[in-house]
């Protein structure tokens, strides 16, 4: 193996590697990945009837604490998806694709409140264990 003056363009990693080779594949790793993400996204189908990922979450205790804590626009938004999804599916009907959700659009709303509610919840399990 030949190695190199220049440590920072021509640094060896395991299998004598380059990191800029290492560097370059994990970039094109990464756009495949998005690439599958956004795919998978609109093979889900769930964007054709006009809801985000979110409200597509099993309703469990956890998920229920978390949408009572909602911004009540945030949790009237849901309210509106969630009806207009059921009005569609109804008439088998999709949204036209101007309409539909993004990938780019679909934002976690649900994820800090569901954090918050699974860490207190575990809390509250740990005290309860003492």
């Amino acid at each position: 193996m030949v190695s190199y003056q220049n440590p920072v363009s021509h640094q060896l990693i395991d299998g004598g590697m380059l990191l800029k080779e290492w560097q370059t594949d994990f970039a094109t790793t990464g756009r495949l990945l998005v690439s599958f993400r956004k795919w998978y996204y609109n093979a889900a189908g769930f964007n054709k009837i006009g809801l985000m990922r979110d409200d597509t979450i099993h309703e469990d205790s956890d998920v229920k604490e978390a949408l009572r804590r909602l911004p009540e626009k945030v949790y009237n938004d849901r309210m509106f998806r969630l009806k207009r999804a059921l009005d569609l599916s109804m008439k088998q009907a999709v949204l036209p694709k101007e309409q539909r959700t993004q990938y780019e659009e679909d934002v976690h709303y649900l994820e800090p409140y569901l954090k918050e509610v699974i860490r207190e919840r575990k809390e509250v399990e740990e005290w309860s264990k003492k």
